[in-house]
């Protein structure tokens, strides 16, 4: 496989794109440079990734400073990248509605001024972390990449409008290629739990669970049990971090040969969330305490992808497509950050 020989990573401390700097230096020959502020993600995560890149003989770059610093990011650029994986974000759905501007600041803004960075510099391959989120409340379920995107929440249109900026410069520079990966719910830990969500503020369900699960909350909230699904709650599409971060390497091969393009990553199928937590409390084997709060702002009551586009053009095949293992593994991760 030809792979990009120089490859940044912004967000690498970070949940997801830790993982999938894992994946990269298990899967590929890159040599791969970090850039993170620490401010949600951690320098243990640094750390786990430096002692696995040099058991595979490689070696991992980090730099700690903020992508907004664009004296820093040119130098770094200008250095010779052949493709960005853009991590860096803001992500609570509820925060973005008390911090708008700091998520559009984040989100939109400052991924402008690394888009524009990455074209000047001649960097060949941009992929962005993008969102679900950017739908909103689709009109049929699974939503497809091509379906109308409305977001309902200040987070969601600060991916779009990263994504519609994406595009323009793309469509302007014809050397410049991206892919737009819109996420739907990323959990669980790496299986060889060498990495997993280590945020204890994390507002993911999954998370969350396997913290009361372990006693690191005394209970947990379900937020809504009247919206128009079987059971009352939310339905959201889960996919194993590892997938996530596979795809991410198949997305760099892709875009040797392919053009720009834009993919949903989910398995299919959703779970309500009293399925989750019943789920993880089976995993666990604790009946933690689950009680029932108002219904947060900003959350469509389903949200399922449409993966046949991913499946037939990136032949992805999931490997943890189960939410026992899912929850398995934030689990067995949640309790091995006590030791």
């Amino acid at each position: 496989m030809n792979f990009p020989e120089r490859i940044l990573v912004t967000g690498g401390a970070g949940y997801i794109g830790s993982h999938t700097t894992k994946a990269l230096l298990e899967k590929t020959e890159s040599v791969i440079t970090i850039i993170d502020n620490l401010s949600t993600g951690f320098i243990e995560s640094i750390e786990t990734l430096k002692r696995i890149a040099e058991k595979h003989g490689r070696k991992l770059n980090f730099i700690k400073a903020d992508i907004a610093d664009s004296k820093t990011m040119a130098s770094l650029l200008q250095e010779g990248i052949d493709a960005i994986l853009h991590f860096a974000a803001s992500i609570a759905v509820a925060e973005s509605f008390e911090k708008p501007i700091e998520y559009y600041s984040n989100n939109t803004i400052n991924t402008m001024k690394l888009i524009e960075l990455a074209e000047r510099f001649g960097v060949g391959r941009f992929i962005l972390s993008s969102s679900a989120a950017v739908y909103g409340k689709p009109s049929r379920i699974p939503v497809r990449e091509k379906d109308h995107c409305n977001p309902i929440n200040p987070y969601g249109f600060s991916k779009l409008a990263a994504e519609r900026i994406l595009q323009d410069v793309a469509r302007a520079h014809g050397h410049f290629k991206y892919m737009i990966l819109r996420y739907f719910n990323a959990a669980g830990a790496d299986p060889q739990l060498q990495l997993g969500q280590r945020n204890k503020e994390a507002t993911h369900l999954i998370k969350i669970a396997a913290q009361t699960a372990t006693g690191k909350r005394k209970c947990m909230y379900i937020f809504g049990n009247d919206y128009p699904t079987p059971d009352g709650t939310c339905i959201r599409d889960y996919i194993h971090v590892n997938d996530l971060a596979d795809v991410h390497v198949k997305a760099l091969e892709y875009l040797q040969n392919n053009p720009s393009d834009i993919f949903n990553i989910g398995y299919g199928r959703g779970y309500s969330v009293k399925e989750v937590i019943n789920t993880m409390k089976r995993v666990s084997g604790v009946d933690f305490e689950v009680k029932v709060a108002p219904r947060r702002k900003g959350d469509p009551p389903v949200l399922v992808a449409d993966i046949s586009k991913i499946s037939t053009r990136m032949a992805f095949k999931p490997q943890y497509n189960s939410l026992e293992y899912i929850c398995k593994t934030a689990y067995l991760w949640e309790k091995k950050m006590d030791v």
